[in-house]
């Protein structure tokens, strides 16, 4: 099917599909370099619409049918994405599900609107990721590329290299959200498998210790990968947001 597109006020173009329901409604938030085609959003969609529940998915500018490059984007611009898509296309609070770096764009959705937040997963949640794993783990010669040319290749194994800018890790630190209290009122619920590749049981555990509010419980899932995407993985999300759902629905 053929997205709509949503024009953001800085000009960017940011396409989606979007299901109607009752409230409230499910937003897909993917990860870095990921599009709302994934098996997850997909998922999702269908759950959303068997149950006649509003579900929005979307691609960040530079990522799937959006416009823009992926090289020209940073954590701030996917925020402001974020931001418009959720403000301008949904009605009411949402339950937000972020993946990896969606995890972090939907804690900084918390931390800046958090009246719009009824529930929030992250699966293998990577907030703070670009200084934390990134610069942290990039070598001596790395950091030298980076201040000669302002880029730095990584390698993927879903594709080809990510393509790291100097941007994206100096506007990261702009973003970081565990550096200062975070209190996130509405349930959370955060899925972590423990042979991510890419983000270690570490992270899920710092940001569980970091997390404040009165329903916020961390599911290690043995064996189970970064993508988090086979049967097992895609219905235990939907068992989450289902529990999710019911505690938003009892209040």
């Amino acid at each position: 099917m053929t997205p709509q597109t949503l024009t953001t006020t800085q000009g960017r173009r940011i396409a989606f599909h979007q299901i109607p329901g009752r409230a409230p409604g499910v937003v897909f938030l993917g990860g870095l370099k990921s599009d709302m085609q994934g098996s997850k959003a997909l998922h999702l969609e269908d759950w959303a619409r068997r149950k006649g529940r509003a579900f929005l998915r979307f691609d960040y500018s530079g990522h799937g049918e959006s416009s823009g490059a992926f090289t020209d984007g940073c954590i701030g611009d996917w925020a402001e994405d974020a931001e418009a898509a959720i403000l301008t296309l949904t009605e009411g609070p949402q339950v937000l599900i972020g993946s990896s770096m969606g995890g972090w764009q939907a804690l900084l959705m918390a931390r800046k609107h958090p009246r719009i937040v009824a529930g929030l997963i992250g699966i293998a949640a990577a907030p703070d990721f670009t200084e934390d794993s990134l610069w942290a783990g990039f070598t001596e010669a790395q950091r030298a590329e980076m201040a000669e040319t302002g880029r730095v290749a990584l390698p993927s194994d879903y594709g080809e290299p990510y393509i790291i800018t100097r941007r994206m890790i100096e506007d990261g630190r702009d973003h970081l959200v565990l550096r200062s209290p975070l209190r996130v009122a509405a349930p959370v619920r955060l899925l972590q498998g423990t042979a991510d590749a890419d983000v270690d049981m570490a992270v899920a555990l710092r940001l569980l210790d970091h997390l404040d509010g009165p329903d916020i419980r961390l599911e290690l899932v043995k064996g189970a990968d970064h993508r988090f995407s086979d049967a097992c993985c895609l219905s235990r999300i939907v068992a989450t947001l289902e529990d999710v759902l019911a505690h938003v629905d009892a209040d």
